[in-house]
């Protein structure tokens, strides 16, 4: 079972904790599967990893782009992981059973979402 963490989100959203989180993830030589079972919430992770910067971007790709198995970042809605990850990040309210063959998973929610802070205190209660 992987080493559970959460990341209950009160000071920074979403677009700005994401990328700093995969970016220490990802220069600790980590390979990253984030999973989310909502479509805006990828779409948004897709973009933010490459804008949040104006002098730096992480490369990731999606089951749209060529050579999944060689991103160090793979964004999905389903629980495969071409790219070979060790850590998941998920976005939302997953069971996250693919969470047995990785060493960390983080899950991060939205601390000013009282229902996501509920379904993430039941995940945690579920360990």
């Amino acid at each position: 079972m992987a080493e559970m963490r959460f990341y209950h989100l009160t000071s920074s959203p979403m677009d700005k904790a994401l990328p700093a989180l995969v970016s220490k993830i990802v220069s600790g030589g980590h390979r990253v599967v984030i999973m989310s079972d909502d479509d805006a919430k990828l779409k948004e992770a897709d973009t933010r990893l490459w804008t949040f910067s104006q002098s730096q971007f992480i490369p990731h790709g999606t089951a749209n782009d060529p050579f999944p198995e060689e991103q160090l970042v793979y964004l999905t809605k389903t629980e495969e992981t071409p790219n070979d990850a060790n850590v998941l990040v998920v976005l939302g309210d997953l069971q996250h059973e693919i969470a047995i063959n990785m060493d960390i998973c983080a899950d991060i929610f939205d601390g000013a979402d009282s229902a996501q802070v509920d379904a993430a205190r039941k995940r945690w209660a579920a360990l």
